[in-house]
């Protein structure tokens, strides 16, 4: 087989990003809709619900069996492995298509789809700890100075800022809304612009490549305007040609 010249190489790598973007675009539709269909027929349980043993609204399966957490592997008996691989084949019927994990709550058998399964709810203990630490976190002014902007160029080809912890070496959001769209895109590629504030606390301005990029997509757009409207120009006239010609026949 011919080596692949490097022009090949990268084509093949951005049709490779815009599979992954358009598949992280429908995966995100898919749970929005799942998510709206969980508020609207109240799917998750209230702490009170949960404690009540209220069963799963999502498979109907108990949240808490009693039964205690299945032993390792290895060390299930010959009657535990059975029992194992019928819970097994009956997760995976009951979850045929719902392409995700599972998951399982302490001193319990009863698996979980964490797609179709709401998680259950927080206790008002653990919402305590969540307060106190989020009490504790450096200022909003603070936490500024921490944070990094990156450009994600979108499957639309539009170009986004994203600001992030600057921990983090690469964006891991695959899908954001898109201003000029109006809808949710998926991510193509992402590049690091630098620190997102300035030393006074304000947004800091694009970089010069990335307001170049902005610059030739604003000409693209307008060259776009210019030919649509040359179009719709020339259509006028072809229809004020045919009228001219039916009112003279009639």
């Amino acid at each position: 087989m011919a080596k692949l010249t490097e022009e090949q190489r990268r084509q093949r790598a951005a049709k490779r990003a815009l599979r992954s973007a358009l598949d992280a675009e429908a995966d995100d539709r898919r749970r929005r809709e799942r998510d709206e269909r969980w508020k609207r027929e109240g799917t998750r349980l209230s702490w009170a619900e949960y404690v009540a043993g209220e069963p799963c609204r999502g498979c109907g399966q108990p949240m808490k069996d009693g039964l205690g957490s299945w032993p390792p592997l290895m060390k299930l008996s010959e009657s535990e492995k059975r029992e194992y691989e019928e819970a097994d084949r009956g997760f995976r019927e009951r979850h045929v298509d719902c392409r995700n994990g599972r998951w399982t709550i302490s001193g319990s058998r009863a698996a979980h789809c964490c797609f179709c399964c709401p998680p259950p709810p927080m206790s008002p203990k653990q919402i305590e700890r969540l307060d106190r630490l989020i009490a504790s976190w450096p200022s909003r002014e603070e936490r500024k100075k921490d944070l990094d902007t990156w450009n994600l160029t979108l499957r639309c080809d539009h170009v986004v800022p994203h600001i992030q912890h600057r921990d983090h070496t690469y964006v891991s959001t695959h899908v954001v809304d898109c201003p000029e769209c109006g809808e949710r895109r998926g991510v193509v590629s992402s590049e690091r612009v630098g620190p997102a504030y300035s030393d006074d606390g304000t947004i800091r301005e694009r970089s010069a490549a990335a307001r170049e990029r902005l610059a030739q997509d604003l000409s693209a757009a307008e060259a776009k305007l210019a030919r649509q409207q040359k179009n719709a120009v020339a259509t006028q006239r072809r229809i004020t040609e045919l009228k001219e010609m039916l009112g003279n026949e009639s």
